[in-house]
């Protein structure tokens, strides 16, 4: 914890970014409860929730090769910034469904807010190790994640109960007031000359009308790290069980506990307590261990987290089950922040946007299809059955990273993630 807020007296852009971080992303989860809150009490039914997650997931799939070529070409702060107060009126238009009874305005606004989102979140990894000089990278990564996830815990469990207690429309203005505060923050960030924008050849007029050619380009980088490879396959891996617990939780929350949306708001937050947990965990493991103990701990963390996800979708007693959740997401926590300390590390600052667009596009492609199953098979089958299912298919990602590592493919590359003598982080603000 010291070294955290050491990080947030000391680098004044971090703590602008770490401000905004907190703030919009409560609101994110005030909105993600009030929506699937309103979609299961309208219809009692988890294949609308998955209709809903499967609009929200092909747009972030769509927008990742864009975003993640705009972000290499273009100024990062700025096209964040534009997501940000996109996203800010996109969050007010959610008022509009609360006294509809059909869904597809909640599918079509969940779609749009989608799109815009990995405009910022591949920015906000991307511009990472240009905030944050070498000493401070791994910190800064380990308090960004862990961040994410204690907005997580507050905002789902506020989420929850300002839904039960205020109704919906507080939750869909709070949300777009987070955006807001979150341009704010991200305006008021400063590196000297055009410290945003990567450094690259000038664009020709093919590269302008030839973007997919770009995106392809860091395709390639990609796969010619296999380390970098890897680690977006861990996503993949992850997403196969991942995408059907996004509908579990509100299905078990809300009708195999019966406990409404604070059940729903309960299940995130208990997920959301396991996931800083693991955290701070990995924080601490991740500046003791050496390259081949972190690619060890991964094959621990998942088989954890597999069979933790089982044994949730077996309780009976709704607290067991909060417990086994969050063991669960303490394990996936500690395997991420030290994936991602990784890539900051090691993958070129030209290359950033496409290589993290692209993790989140493959990531939301697992899910999609993982959350298109889950509501259908919820139709059909015991949610619990279900959940067993994807705790299983998770846990099978340390099978494959294992083999990897035996079979010696997982060498360590060059670090290219910090110019050595660090980075200027100081400064006075400019839009």
């Amino acid at each position: 914890m010291a070294s955290f807020l050491e990080l947030l007296r000391g680098n004044r852009n971090y703590r602008y970014t770490w401000i905004g971080q907190v703030v919009s992303e409560i609101g994110d989860h005030f909105n993600n409860i009030a929506v699937f809150s309103l979609a299961l009490a309208n219809t009692r039914s988890g294949l609308v929730v998955s209709g809903v997650m499967l609009s929200r997931a092909i747009p972030a799939v769509l927008a990742g090769p864009i975003a993640g070529v705009l972000l290499d070409r273009l100024n990062r702060k700025h096209v964040m910034i534009a997501s940000d107060v996109i996203r800010a009126v996109l969050a007010l238009g959610f008022i509009l469904t609360i006294h509809r009874h059909d869904t597809w305005l909640l599918y079509f606004l969940s779609a749009l807010l989608m799109f815009a989102s990995p405009f910022f979140t591949s920015g906000r990894s991307a511009i990472l190790p240009s905030i944050a000089t070498k000493d401070e990278l791994h910190t800064a990564n380990s308090l960004t994640q862990t961040t994410g996830w204690m907005t997580l815990t507050i905002g789902t469990f506020l989420g929850g109960a300002s839904v039960a207690s205020f109704g919906y429309q507080w939750a869909f203005v709070g949300n777009a007031l987070s955006f807001v505060v979150s341009a704010i923050c991200i305006s008021r960030l400063f590196l000297a000359g055009d410290g945003f924008r990567p450094k690259r050849e000038s664009l020709t007029e093919s590269d302008v009308v030839r973007p997919w050619h770009e995106y392809t380009e860091g395709l390639r980088y990609m796969r010619a790290h296999p380390l970098i490879f890897g680690i977006a396959l861990i996503g993949v891996g992850w997403a196969t069980g991942g995408g059907a617990a996004q509908i579990l939780f509100s299905i078990f929350g809300e009708i195999v506990f019966n406990r409404g949306p604070a059940g729903i708001g309960i299940v995130w937050g208990c997920a959301g307590i396991g996931l800083m947990i693991g955290g701070l965990v990995g924080h601490r493991l991740g500046e003791r261990l050496s390259f081949d103990g972190y690619k060890r701990a991964v094959v621990v963390c998942y088989a954890i987290h597999g069979g933790a996800y089982v044994l949730f979708s077996q309780m009976r007693n709704f607290h067991a089950a909060l417990v086994f959740i969050a063991l669960s997401r303490a394990a996936v926590a500690v395997s991420s922040v030290l994936n991602y300390s990784q890539l900051l590390r090691h993958v070129a600052n030209e290359f950033r946007g496409r290589v993290f667009a692209t993790m989140e596009s493959m990531v939301w492609s697992t899910m999609m299809v993982s959350m298109m199953l889950a509501g259908i098979a919820s139709q059909y089958y015991d949610p619990r059955a279900i959940g067993a299912i994807a705790g299983v298919l998770s846990s099978t990602t340390a099978i494959f990273w294992g083999w990897a590592n035996w079979r010696g493919r997982l060498p360590e590359p060059a670090c290219e993630g910090v110019d050595p003598e660090g980075v200027e982080v100081h400064g006075e603000p400019t839009i």
